[in-house]
């Protein structure tokens, strides 16, 4: 297996499993308005960043790889906004939020990191 293989499969991974502790952190949340709100907005986009992910990595073209990893690093920073506000609002006290937070950041890091090489390599 080449090292961007076994990159996109950790990659995979990692974004799934973030999707699956963001649903678990949505599920602590209150069942009042704001908490339902939170909840759904989070598992929304916390599963979009798994899935736009995984659809990068079997894109026919570079630029729906580059579109592809652009909407999970919009849903990313989306998600990382919901856990936040839910944190700043004292709705969950669950002691990986702020693990959540960092999670959401360094995957964002790496897939903005990513689609700057991508879009570096295709002007050439």
């Amino acid at each position: 297996m080449s090292d961007l293989s076994l990159f996109k499969d950790q990659l995979k991974k990692r974004t799934k499993k973030f999707a699956h502790d963001c649903v678990k952190f949505s599920l602590d949340l209150p069942n009042d308005q704001l908490g339902r709100h939170i909840s759904g907005q989070l598992i929304r986009c916390s599963t979009s960043v798994a899935a736009n992910y995984w659809a990068s990595c079997i894109a026919q073209t570079v630029p729906v790889l580059i579109s592809k990893m652009s909407i999970a690093i919009e849903e990313v920073d989306e998600s990382e906004f919901w856990i936040e506000f839910a944190l700043d609002e004292g709705l969950n006290s669950n002691s990986n939020g702020s693990s959540l937070m960092n999670e959401a950041h360094e995957i964002a890091s790496i897939l903005i990191k990513s689609r700057m090489t991508l879009q570096n390599n295709s002007h050439k």
